[in-house]
């Protein structure tokens, strides 16, 4: 199931300084950025190995997550917070706010393979989200 960590972050006058070192339980093999969305919906996937790592590092995001059994969902709002999300996460984000910048760390390189699109039974989460 995904897990929300913070991330070791100082401050000071000068602002803050946040460190990503020793939290991410993965060699990182891929990083990008999701930015500019507008209202769309984005991933609605999950993976046979990848496993991710989730840093709205600007504005805020919502991410749905489903692993086969429990589902919820996340607000993402401060680049100190990290989402993981396992390969059996099946997940959308949803909710960019306009200046939104999402980070994210992947444990593989791009694989088209590596993606499954099929949601667990009943797992349109940001339709379960909007009934809630």
């Amino acid at each position: 199931m995904a897990q929300l960590i913070n991330l070791k972050t100082f401050t000071d006058t000068r602002g803050n300084l946040t460190v990503i070192e020793r939290v991410i339980p993965f060699d990182i093999k891929r990083i990008f950025y999701i930015y500019g969305v507008d209202d769309s919906v984005r991933g609605g996937h999950r993976h046979k190995k990848t496993i991710q790592a989730a840093i709205c590092i600007k504005g805020s995001c919502k991410i749905s997550n489903h692993d086969g059994q429990d589902q919820e969902e996340f607000t993402l709002s401060s680049a100190d917070q990290c989402l993981l999300l396992e390969p059996a996460d099946w997940h959308q984000m949803y909710e960019f706010t306009e200046d939104a910048i999402l980070m994210v760390l992947a444990s593989e390189l791009f694989d088209a393979d590596d993606y499954i699109y099929e949601p667990y039974p009943k797992t349109s989460l940001v339709e379960c989200a909007m009934m809630s």
